[in-house]
């Protein structure tokens, strides 16, 4: 089988489904009843919080992985011979994942929650928010950026090029870009529990992942499609219920301050605009194609939400405000995204005017 055909066949996958499409619907619905069993059920609750090994979760740690998998699963690395094609789009794809977007919201961090919002927030919550604000934006998105691209006919071996070479820079750049931008904050994170997370986030679903595809692929391709639509609905279970979990124990610090949920929202749609704006207008200037635009500068607004979530919890703990701040990631992420995406369909015809 011709393998640009098979490439371009994994990467542009169908339009939202209808569970994609409210994912926000039903992340409002995990905090309901995750709030209301953190108050009818505060001991199962709890007990489920205390089965750790090594500071690690282990029903979190399982759902997580049953999260992270199968959208791995669809990460072609060998699609990294295709960067050189198109190698301004993904020059400013970098930029703004590695270069722009974590110190970008560690500054928003600082001027939003450590300035602006500080009277209102919990006492003592501040690092942690920041810190959740930036694992959200030091993970760049894998999965659902295929389904912007293809809301937006972006070019599907870009695409899926960009998602390679950024998931083998996230395994090394991950914990050093957080490291970094946590200590700026003058927030203490020990570097084993990092690297721990990154081992048990990146690097070994990683792996699984690759190895799982390779087998499925050399039993054919309609295996390899049988077993991604089979897997789909896997991860946004499991990050339902891992939400749950999370709220059951965040739910006496929102019952108290309803609002912190919409003062966390405000920074994180800051860089979202922001990072889109600024990926579409350089690939403009660049003279790229409009195919390569989309996908640019959606990978550089929305993010790797499920990590972020994970490396919060494992580093942070359920309770935390990073925990919290990562939640709310996922909360506004279809909403945002669907509007940039109609963004740039809609001035395709001034982008391409020049």
């Amino acid at each position: 089988m011709n393998t640009t055909t098979l490439d371009a066949r994994s990467v542009a996958p169908a339009p939202m489904s209808v569970f994609e499409r409210y994912l926000t619907v039903w992340v409002f619905l995990c905090i309901v009843a995750g709030i209301g069993l953190g108050q009818l059920l505060p001991g199962p609750v709890q007990a489920i919080g205390k089965m750790e090994i090594a500071q690690v979760n282990l029903p979190v740690g399982l759902l997580i992985w049953v999260m992270i998998i199968p959208m791995l699963l669809k990460v072609d690395f060998s699609a990294l011979s295709q960067v050189k094609q198109h190698w301004r789009g993904i020059g400013v794809t970098l930029f703004v994942n590695w270069a722009v977007k974590p110190f970008s919201m560690a500054l928003l961090g600082w001027i939003f929650i450590r300035h602006v919002f500080a009277p209102y927030l919990p006492a003592g919550q501040a690092d942690s928010y920041i810190a959740g604000l930036i694992l959200l934006a030091a993970a760049p998105c894998t999965a659902m950026v295929f389904v912007w691209s293809r809301l937006t006919n972006g070019h599907p071996l870009f695409t899926l090029s960009q998602v390679a070479l950024n998931d083998t820079i996230m395994v090394f750049a991950f914990a050093p870009i957080v490291a970094l931008l946590l200590g700026l904050s003058s927030i203490t994170v020990p570097w084993d529990t990092l690297i721990t997370s990154v081992v048990l986030y990146i690097l070994i679903p990683v792996v699984i992942a690759q190895l799982w595809r390779k087998a499925l692929l050399a039993r054919g391709q309609a295996a390899f499609d049988a077993t991604l639509a089979k897997t789909g609905p896997w991860s946004i279970t499991a990050l339902l219920v891992t939400l749950v979990l999370l709220f059951g124990f965040q739910g006496e610090a929102i019952l108290k301050q309803p609002l912190v949920i919409a003062m966390l929202a405000v920074p994180i749609l800051i860089q979202v605009l922001f990072n889109s704006g600024l990926a579409y207008l350089l690939n403009r200037r660049l003279g790229e194609s409009h195919s390569v635009a989309c996908p640019s500068a959606l990978i550089g607004a929305s993010n790797f939400f499920e990590l972020a979530v994970a490396a919060a919890i494992s580093l942070f703990g359920f309770e935390s405000g990073a925990a919290l701040a990562t939640v709310v990631g996922v909360l506004i992420e279809v909403p945002v995204m669907l509007l940039v995406v109609r963004v740039v369909n809609q001035s395709k015809g001034w982008y391409e005017r020049r």
